[in-house]
């Protein structure tokens, strides 16, 4: 039975886990290694029980922990190349936590076999992933990405579970604080997904039997769980129902209450 943990999901911090049996996988470590671990303690999550740990880029809200958290789980760094030597040469890790580097075939981490997919995102080396459990159920990781493009499509596609980013509102995002230069980048090409977008894709995954959607990455300013909810269920329940056909969660900036089997 897999299961998918939310530990921590918007702009102040990232950190998800996908766990089979007695095998996790940590995906990004964007706050401090207290609170990664005390969230993991709450979960029953042992250190020993992390394989590895999966990093999307190298923002700091994918990464804040890393280096203090590779030290207390001794567990291996996977990423791309790009994300790697900027890990390696800002001191982010050791060469001792150096585990793999993504390319074109599957990474086997512990029980899991790992494929890493490019997103369209202001950071270089930018990547998704798509995780297989010893059980052939698939779990994807989407987020921090500009738009959905035919490799993200591709590789999500399928997917038991994905988190898939719902991170802004357009109207919150044009009304809101921020200057222009931000609300330009996140809107743009290589910045973050909206609601909208968010919720054609969710529709398109259904359509191919994706049965658990998560939505993360939600902006504290310019979003609402209400919102980004409410956007992904009237896209997709003229045709299908939310609880029959798919379930649908919103991870918050503490992530998920519980968590998601699939």
């Amino acid at each position: 039975m897999a299961r998918f943990y939310s530990l921590f999901s918007g702009s102040k911090g990232n950190a998800s886990v996908v766990r089979s049996g007695s095998n996790s996988l940590l995906i990004d470590a964007g706050v401090s290694c207290k609170q990664i671990i005390t969230a993991l303690e709450a979960y029953n999550i042992s250190n020993e029980s992390i394989s590895g740990i999966l990093i999307t880029h190298s923002h700091i809200d994918h990464i804040k922990g890393l280096r203090v958290l590779c030290k207390k789980l001794n567990a291996k760094v996977y990423a791309t190349e790009e994300t790697m030597s900027t890990l390696l040469e800002c001191g982010h890790i050791s060469d001792k936590s150096f585990g793999g580097i993504f390319c074109e075939n599957a990474e086997n981490i512990g029980s899991f076999s790992v494929n890493a997919f490019p997103t369209d995102h202001d950071a270089e080396g930018s990547c998704g992933f798509r995780i297989e459990t010893p059980e052939e159920r698939v779990c994807s990781i989407c987020t921090d990405l500009g738009h959905i493009t035919d490799d993200v499509h591709n590789s999500v596609i399928g997917s038991d579970l994905i988190l898939l980013e719902s991170n802004y509102d357009p109207v919150m995002l044009k009304n809101g604080p921020y200057p222009f230069y931000l609300k330009s980048r996140i809107a743009g090409a290589n910045g973050h997904l909206s609601n909208i977008s968010c919720a054609e894709e969710a529709l398109r995954l259904v359509d191919k039997g994706t049965t658990r959607i998560v939505l993360g990455h939600l902006s504290q300013e310019n979003n609402t769980p209400y919102l980004a909810e409410m956007t992904v269920r009237k896209h997709i329940d003229g045709k299908y129902h939310c609880g029959t056909d798919y379930l649908l969660y919103v991870a918050g900036q503490y992530g998920l209450k519980t968590a998601v089997i699939f």
